[in-house]
């Protein structure tokens, strides 16, 4: 794919405005540790919640969104829509307790909840892991992503000739460690200040982009209808891959009722995913943290529900149908998702071309700066200053913030350089994620509204969902039959199951945490709902929100507005008026219900610590 002058002035343009920014807040974020991991505590909504869907647009998405698709069509995407009830939990029930908590990290939350040796060391594994293994594993696939998007690209000429690019240790590779090393410098100089101000303008550019070429791909096939038509043409079976619900009784899907109903009724409380943590967790509550009270809080997670779901996917949708009419043969790829650059390639005129490599660009690097900020942050916050030096002033602090950004660039880039050289697709990578993480997620949301809940049903759930998940896959991989092995979506109900008995068990078997620790976190948080009550009753001046059943019927009126916004959409893109009026209609009226209920004042409440 050649580029034109236009296309290099909207690159180099776009690189030099991502390190102005970062010059530009470097003073800033040099103030304390606190204003470098969560901007002073001062992030205004909409900032922290652009920066979150910003965050969550990584390169890999809409080639994950891609292979979703060709795998069983648009239902496919349940495998993230799923998550959209736990989100909205996070939005009306968690978000303020989680401003209220006042933590740099989420495993700071931790030594708050729990007490003794045994909370400390679960704090300490917990950032050690994600800020070394599961963050690597990320920065790893998004980096991963980016490889692709250059081989299908700006490099696809290049890899036809000489084979370096298909190889995935040549010019595709170096290129991206630019970008890595771009996103670096200005990560490492302005701190999260930096990072939100910057994915801002990224999640701009990238959705231009997208939308754009959107546009460019629906007409080339013919237009909407034409695209509809060639999509049902294209897939194997009878049943319409533009279903927003699947079809169960057409043949030739994966997504079976069995499968769907695992995704939509366990996948949003069992499972710990990146950006769709039960009870929030990870760059989420690293935002909220940063907003400038519980208010803004709220207003940030709920502007990023809203995006991650109803505002993104379509063009993203429109673009892999497209490439799936253009090239049949994705649906039998090893890696589908090619298929999007593949577009790219084909048919951005110039302009676009700069266009879609920055929208690229910026979805990567608003990804990785977060990455970087974010694990630095466990290993400063959690383990060099709780563990190494605890009495550490603010320059050694900031010193350790900077140069620990740079140890997790390194580890990144190295699994990055793993996942290249092995070729691994990125919604494989996504799959293995969310099965690695099943089994914990009722803990993380338990933990707020029961008392019982001690450090060890962390441990064990952590612990025993790893073992489960091992022993599953090691019986799974003992069948020989590939065909006769489960899918991976009941052994992701299999792990969890088998680690809610097992924590439950521990909770049980175990002593309580010391009840003037429970107190002391009871003031605090000031958690809702019957199961503090032993607790309360040691803190009588302490007047919870007393707003739980509301928040649980805001979260169940936002999932339905989420849920009926994107088939109404759809409708309107594909002219299905009357789906259109009926999803949307009812929307409007969950939407105003939901407002209703959001804006009623709260009982007065006490915050005495």
């Amino acid at each position: 794919m050649q580029l034109e002058t236009i296309d290099w002035i909207l690159i180099v343009g776009y690189f030099a405005l991502s390190l102005g920014i970062g010059l530009w807040f470097k003073n800033r974020a040099g103030e304390s540790y606190v204003e470098y991991f969560a901007s002073g505590r001062s992030l205004p909504w909409w900032i922290a919640g652009t920066s979150m869907v910003a965050t969550t647009f990584a390169a890999d998405t809409p080639l994950a969104v891609t292979g979703l698709i060709a795998k069983n069509g648009l239902a496919g995407n349940w495998f993230w829509w799923a998550w959209a009830f736990g989100g909205m939990l996070t939005v009306f029930v968690f978000a303020k307790l989680w401003r209220r908590a006042e933590v740099l990290t989420d495993v700071e939350l931790i030594e708050q909840r729990y007490a003794g040796a045994p909370a400390a060391a679960l704090r300490g594994f917990r950032a050690f892991y994600i800020a070394v293994v599961m963050n690597s594993i990320i920065i790893g696939w998004v980096t991963k992503a980016m490889a692709t998007v250059l081989k299908q690209t700006v490099l696809y000429d290049q890899s036809v000739v000489a084979g370096a690019a298909s190889t995935g240790t040549g010019t595709d590779f170096w290129l991206v460690a630019i970008m890595l090393a771009i996103t670096g410098a200005y990560s490492v100089l302005s701190g999260m200040w930096g990072v939100a101000i910057t994915d801002v303008v990224q999640f701009v550019l990238a959705m231009v982009g997208c939308t754009a070429l959107a546009f460019v791909a629906v007409n080339h096939v013919g237009g909407i209808d034409a695209l509809a038509t060639k999509a049902a043409a294209a897939f194997p079976g009878d049943g319409d891959p533009l279903a927003f619900v699947p079809d169960f009784s057409a043949s030739g899907g994966e997504l079976t009722i069995g499968v769907f109903a695992v995704l939509v009724l366990t996948q949003w409380w069992a499972t710990w995913y990146p950006g769709a943590e039960p009870g929030g967790g990870g760059y989420i509550v690293q935002r909220m943290a940063s907003c400038r009270d519980e208010g803004h809080a709220v207003k940030a997670t709920l502007l990023f529900q809203l995006a991650h779901y109803c505002l993104r996917p379509w063009p993203w949708i429109l673009v892999a149908f497209a490439a799936i009419v253009m090239h049949p043969d994705l649906l039998t790829s090893k890696d589908p998702g090619a298929g999007f650059p593949q577009v790219i390639r084909e048919l951005a005129p110039a302009g676009l071309r700069g266009l879609m490599l920055v929208t690229f660009a910026a979805a990567f690097m608003s990804t990785i700066s977060t990455q970087m900020n974010w694990g630095a942050s466990y290993l400063v916050n959690d383990l060099y200053k709780r563990f190494v030096a605890p009495n550490a002033t603010d320059r050694q602090l900031m010193a350790m913030s900077r140069l620990a950004s740079f140890v997790v660039l390194l580890l990144g880039g190295f699994v990055a350089w793993l996942m290249v050289t092995q070729d691994i697709s990125v919604d494989t990578a996504w799959a293995f994620l969310a099965a690695l993480g099943a089994g914990v997620g009722g803990v993380f949301l338990l933990r707020w509204f029961w008392w019982r809940i001690n450090v060890w049903s962390e441990l064990v759930a952590m612990f025993g969902s790893l073992l489960v998940f091992a022993a599953v896959w090691a019986w799974q991989q003992s069948i020989e039959d590939e065909a006769a092995r489960m899918r991976g979506e009941y052994q992701s109900v299999l792990v969890a199951t088998g680690s809610l008995g097992l924590w439950l068990a521990a909770t049980l078997l175990t002593r309580p945490e010391p009840r003037d620790h429970l107190v002391a976190f009871y003031r605090r948080i000031r958690p809702d709902g019957p199961g503090w009550r032993p607790i309360a009753a040691l803190a009588p001046d302490v007047r919870p929100d007393g707003d739980l059943g509301r928040g649980l019927l805001c979260a169940v009126l936002g999932t339905t507005v989420v849920w009926l916004t994107l088939p109404g959409l759809g409708g309107l893109i594909f002219g299905n008026w009357g789906t259109a009026a009926g999803c949307l209609g009812g929307a409007t009226v969950a939407g105003f219900v939901l407002l209703r209920l959001a804006q009623r004042p709260t009982a007065p409440s006490t915050n005495a610590r």
